[in-house]
C-alpha cells in the first residue's frame, strides 16, 4: 500500500502521463496489429503495473482496493486492450494464489506475476460452462502423487501469453456441482496443456483469447490450490474483487468517450452553430456525465467499504452492472455525437463502441450480476424474518 498520499498522487500524476504520451497515440496502432509494443509492456513492467494488488514482500506495489480503483481509472481512459496485458496478473490470474496460496506457492510464482515476468491467465469458462460455471467438465483425477487434468476452456484472457494458469476442475462425483471444483495452478510448459490460436473478436485488440486443452495434463499434488472442493468458492472470491476493478475500467472509458464527444461537438457545426448548442445533445452529454458520475462514485465507496472488511459482495455485483451497462449507454451516445463519422475508423469512436460491448459479458454477465443482487437481497431480507 502506498501509505503516503502526496506518494500516491504522484503515482496517479505518472499514470495520467502515460495513459495520455505513451498510449493513447499508439491506439490505432495497437488495433491494426492486434498486439502492443514490447517497449510499451517494459515500461508498464517498470511502472509496476503487473503487481499493482501483489504485496510488497512479493515485489507488488501492495495497492488497497480503493488505490486500485483510482489508479484503473486513470488506466482505464484509452484502449482496454493495454489494461487487458496486466489485468489477470493484478487480478483473477493472481488473486486465487493470493487468497488461498501456500507460502510455497506464492514465493515460488508471486514476485513473477508482480514483475511481469509471467503472465497469469485464469481458466475457468468452457465451451458448455460460461455462466453456468459450476457445470463445468473438466476433470481432475487423483493418481499416486498427483493429478491428471482433461478437458477444455474456452475465451481465456491471455492465454497465448501466459506462463502459469489457474485452472478449475472437477475432483468431486458428476453432479457434485460447485462442492466438486478445485483450483490447479498449471505452468504453460506443462506437458498435455495446449493453447489454441488467438480468437478472431469484434473488439479489445490488442487483448488475446484463446482455448485452452488439456490431454492427460499430469500435475503434482502440490499443485493444489487451497483444498480439494474449495475452487469454485475462490473462484468466486476472486470474481468479486475483479468486478470492482472492471467497473472502475468501464468508468474510465466512458470518461474518455465522454470527453471525445463533447470535444467534436465543440468543433462540429450545423445550421449555423456548434452541435453542442442543440439541446438534444446537450441532454446525451448530461446524462452521461451524470451516469459517470453515479459509476465513480459508486466504485470508490465501494472500494473503501472493501478495505475495511465490510462484505461488499452484493455491492460489486451492483457496480459491475451498473458501471459496464453505463459505459455501453454512454458509447452509444457518442456514436450518436459524432454522427457519421461515428461509423468511421478515422475517429476512434467506433472502436470504444466495440470494446464496450464486451464489458456486459465478461466476469459475469449483466444477467448473472442480476440474479447476484436479487437473490443477495432475498437472503438479507429472510436473514432479518
Amino acid at each position: 500500500m502506498i501509505r503516503d498520499p502526496e506518494t500516491f498522487a504522484a503515482f496517479l500524476d505518472t499514470l495520467r502521463r502515460f495513459v495520455a504520451q505513451r498510449l493513447v497515440p499508439r491506439e490505432r496502432d495497437v488495433s491494426d496489429a492486434d498486439a502492443i509494443p514490447e517497449p510499451v509492456l517494459r515500461e508498464m513492467r517498470t511502472l509496476g503495473l503487473f503487481g499493482m494488488s501483489i504485496a510488497e514482500e512479493y515485489g507488488g506495489l501492495g495497492l488497497t482496493m480503493e488505490e486500485e480503483a483510482l489508479a484503473v481509472l486513470e488506466l482505464g481512459r484509452t484502449s482496454p486492450a493495454f489494461r487487458s496485458a496486466f489485468g489477470s496478473n493484478v487480478g483473477i490470474g493472481s488473486q486465487g494464489l493470493v487468497l488461498a496460496g501456500t507460502p510455497e506457492q506464492k514465493a515460488a510464482w508471486l514476485p513473477k506475476l508482480a514483475s511481469g515476468d509471467v503472465v497469469a491467465s485464469f481458466a475457468l469458462t468452457e465451451p458448455d460452462a460460461g455462466s453456468d460455471a459450476a457445470s463445468l467438465r473438466t476433470r481432475a483425477t487423483r493418481e499416486g502423487d498427483g493429478y491428471r487434468i482433461n478437458g477444455t476452456k474456452r475465451y481465456i484472457t491471455n492465454a497465448p501469453e501466459a506462463g502459469l494458469f489457474t485452472v478449475m476442475a472437477r475432483t468431486g462425483a458428476e453432479g457434485s456441482g460447485a462442492d466438486g471444483i478445485s483450483a490447479f495452478l498449471v505452468p504453460a510448459a506443462t506437458p498435455g496443456l495446449a493453447v489454441g490460436a488467438p480468437d478472431r473478436k469484434m473488439g479489445q485488440r490488442g487483448a488475446h483469447t484463446a482455448d485452452v486443452v488439456l490431454t492427460d495434463c499430469r500435475v503434482p499434488a502440490a499443485s493444489l490450490l487451497g483444498r480439494e472442493g474449495e475452487g469454485f468458492r475462490i473462484a468466486m472470491r476472486v470474481l468479486d474483487k475483479g468486478r470492482l476493478h472492471i467497473a472502475a475500467l468501464c468508468t474510465a472509458m466512458a470518461e474518455r468517450m465522454l470527453e471525445d464527444a463533447l470535444r467534436y461537438a465543440l468543433d462540429r457545426k450545423q445550421f449555423g452553430q456548434r452541435i453542442a448548442e442543440f439541446q438534444l445533445v446537450q441532454a446525451m452529454l448530461a446524462d452521461s456525465r451524470t451516469e459517470c458520475l453515479a459509476a465513480r462514485s459508486m466504485v470508490v465507496e465501494t472500494a473503501r467499504r472493501r478495505d475495511a472488511d465490510e462484505d461488499v459482495g452484493l455491492d460489486a455485483s451492483c457496480c459491475k452492472l451498473f458501471a459496464s451497462e453505463m459505459c455501453g449507454r454512454v458509447a452509444d451516445r457518442a456514436v450518436q455525437i459524432f454522427g457519421g463519422a461515428g461509423y468511421i475508423e478515422d475517429y476512434g469512436i467506433e472502436r470504444f463502441y466495440r470494446d464496450a460491448r464486451l464489458f456486459r459479458i465478461y466476469e459475469g454477465t449483466s444477467q448473472i450480476q442480476q440474479l447476484v443482487i436479487a437473490r443477495g437481497m432475498i437472503r438479507r431480507a429472510q436473514a432479518f424474518n
